[in-house]
């Protein structure tokens, strides 16, 4: 696949999952009604570690178009890259989850140097979403708590050939406020903890034979508890047509099931990003 395949592969990802944007348009339809589709441009940059536990951040950046298209069942792009939903309702909505990280070199500075490097990766698998809490309205904000049970299927590409990675388990407490400050902006906070299958930490942290040194030394990586993940994130319109996000995380890999693995060298990692999302057309049809 060609660079710009890939990067427009990431443009639909960035308008795909809700943890790099950290804002989430589900479950509010009633207040805030929404184009039948748009396009336009997104441009953005993050700040992300390698891998859970990594020692180094790297960043990654691009400026790309984007379409957007909200059916009544079929959904491309708005906190999915297609997605049918299965069950709609005011309190329980039932549809994909998604998830995604960027690739990682290895580094002859690296914990990992000489072990081949780290694809990008994503993950996808079926979510319900229930909204705990409601109140306010459109006029002074409104304030909601929502519950993601999520289990997905992880996947790392070098876009060239795709590989199943496990499998992960990953429920979410959201809180989020939509007209904080002016109509139809949003604050977002969440806790998410994650468990993933064997095959996933193996990839992760598992060193064989081979890569062994005297710095590094041979390691069985097992399943469990991955780690756990404060996020939060603001978007705003700065035009009618120009929305602006920022987003931070932190996450704790404190009692990680392979929190002695060579691999895992930070109990805490941080990330963050920033961008801008121009809205060039839009329908004229509203979703319902």
């Amino acid at each position: 696949m060609s660079l710009t395949s890939r990067l427009l592969t990431l443009a639909t990802l960035f308008l795909s999952f809700p943890s790099l944007a950290q804002v989430d348009t589900s479950m509010d339809n009633d207040y805030i009604k929404k184009p039948r589709w748009e396009a336009g441009i997104v441009g953005a940059g993050f700040s992300t570690p390698e891998y859970p536990g990594a020692a180094d951040n790297h960043h990654n950046g691009f400026v790309l178009p984007f379409f957007i298209y909200r059916g009544d069942v079929i959904r491309v792009g708005d906190n999915s890259v297609i997605r049918a939903v299965a069950v709609e309702k005011s309190w329980i909505e039932v549809d994909l989850s998604l998830d995604a990280a960027f690739s990682a070199d290895s580094n002859e500075d690296s914990v990992r140097a000489g072990m081949p490097d780290l694809d990008f990766v994503f993950e996808v698998g079926p979510q319900v979403r229930l909204k705990l809490f409601e109140s306010g309205n459109k006029a002074i904000g409104i304030q909601q708590i929502q519950f993601k049970l999520q289990s997905r299927g992880v996947f790392s590409t070098d876009f060239s050939s795709i590989t199943h990675r496990g499998y992960v388990l990953n429920p979410e407490l959201t809180y989020q406020y939509v007209g904080a400050f002016q109509p139809e902006d949003r604050f977002r906070f969440s806790v998410s903890p994650v468990w993933a299958t064997e095959k996933l930490h193996d990839y992760f942290y598992q060193v064989d034979t081979q890569f062994a040194t005297q710095l590094r030394p041979e390691y069985d990586a097992k399943a469990g508890y991955l780690g756990l993940t404060l996020s939060t994130g603001y978007m705003v319109n700065v035009t009618p047509t120009v929305r602006m996000f920022m987003t931070a995380s932190y996450r704790f890999q404190n009692n990680a099931a392979n929190s002695d693995s060579p691999l895992l060298v930070e109990n805490n990692n941080y990330a963050f990003g920033a961008g801008i999302v121009w809205q060039i057309r839009k329908s004229n049809e509203y979703q319902n």
